[in-house]
């Protein structure tokens, strides 16, 4: 019997997103060797880590280097100096949950992909729309159903439950990436009774929490009354403390998330201790120090330069009175496409006009078509940059 490789991958675009917006930037520059391009696409940080995290990681890099000190292989799920400071932190903003119901990872994108290990085979999949294309594609590769819940300027981007839609799982990410969008307790209550009333999980990427500043936006999903029998969360260290090359992330099960029987804390712990091996001790040493009172100050010094950026961002295009969302309780700013243009037309148009490189809306659904992507995870000189070239060019 011949092999066979999985053929749900035709499901896909062969390109992914960010790998289509590389090509095309790869080719301007290629033709335009003395361009120079700002980019405001991808959103990677661009500030160092803060001086609590190095000095935290140096420590743990000297200790592996003695033998007394030294450790080899860690716990699956994490060290426990790291959960309990997660509990912490998460205790700071009134969310109690349990050390033993956080699982430390290489980073929120790998755990949203591979949590679909731990759901049975087949099934349906509720997905906003706009999205973040991990979300669709991981689905599709599973072979499972999707459908999508549209996202639009009718609803502010935050779309409801319908109860007339099932589905065994439903994806919330918020702040949203990519409209910046951001959900009230009040409305994030609606789908922790939706979830509740169906049966469903709530897969909850809360990615960018530490952008937000407005009081009565969720934080934590676990701030709402029930999501511990409904709701999965997923947070990193990536764009809260700049670990995109460092990789640190965790995923919080709740002990009382069950369904037939089957415990969803005790599923990942098994699958983590088959298909991961840990976070390294010194990147985990590292992360801990984000939440001592110096970590703190200093990563909030950080968000705060990424705001400032937005607010550049944002003040740019209400002088070009453009509409958008986001930039102040996200890092991204998600704005219409002037004069009607398509969003890969608009991508050309600054990429060949103003030589700033942006992401295209329709690269995360049909309901992006017509909006664009910028981020403030440039530096201040080259957002001031940007938004100057394109205020000229528009």
């Amino acid at each position: 019997m011949t092999m066979k490789f999985n053929s749900h991958f035709n499901d896909i675009n062969e390109s992914y997103l960010f790998a289509e917006v590389a090509a095309r930037t790869q080719t301007f520059r290629a033709a335009n060797p003395e361009s120079d391009i700002i980019k405001l696409g991808i959103g990677d940080v661009t500030l160092p880590l803060a001086p609590a995290v190095i000095a935290a990681m140096r420590s743990a890099v000297s200790e592996m280097s003695e033998k007394d000190t030294f450790r080899g292989y860690g716990p699956y799920e994490g060290y426990d100096f790291l959960r309990e400071s997660i509990r912490g932190y998460y205790g700071s903003f009134g969310v109690k949950i349990a050390a033993d119901e956080i699982f430390v990872s290489d980073g929120a994108k790998s755990d949203l992909g591979n949590i679909l290990d731990i759901f049975s085979e087949g099934g349906t999949s509720l997905i906003t729309d706009p999205v973040y294309p991990v979300y669709v594609d991981t689905n599709l590769m599973a072979g499972r159903k999707v459908i999508f819940a549209d996202a639009t300027e009718q609803n502010d981007f935050l779309p409801a439950p319908d109860y007339k839609v099932t589905a065994d799982i439903i994806y919330i990410c918020s702040p949203n990436n990519p409209t910046g969008a951001a959900y009230t307790l009040k409305g994030l209550q609606e789908w922790v009774d939706y979830a509740n009333k169906t049966g469903a999980v709530i897969l909850y990427d809360a990615a960018y929490e530490s952008f937000i500043s407005d009081g009565g936006l969720a934080r934590s999903i676990f701030q709402i009354e029930g999501a511990e029998t409904c709701a999965i969360e997923f947070c990193s260290f990536s764009k809260t403390a700049g670990f995109t090359g460092t990789r640190c992330g965790y995923t919080v099960i709740p002990k009382a998330l069950e369904r037939e029987g089957l415990n969803a804390n005790k599923l990942w712990l098994r699958r983590q201790a088959t298909k991961f091996n840990g976070v390294s001790y010194v990147v985990q040493r590292g992360a801990e120090a984000v939440f001592t009172a110096e970590g703190q100050k200093q990563i909030r010094e950080n968000l705060a330069y990424y705001k400032r950026n937005a607010r550049v961002i944002a003040d740019g295009l209400d002088e070009l009175g453009i509409k958008y969302t986001g930039g102040k309780n996200s890092p991204y700013i998600w704005l219409r496409c002037p004069d009607n243009a398509g969003s890969w037309q608009f991508f050309d148009l600054l990429l060949n006009g103003a030589q700033v490189v942006g992401t295209p809306g329709a690269g995360f659904g049909k309901n992006g078509e017509g909006y664009f992507r910028l981020t403030a995870f440039g530096s201040r000189e080259d957002t001031v940059r940007a938004m100057q070239r394109i205020k000229k060019l528009l």
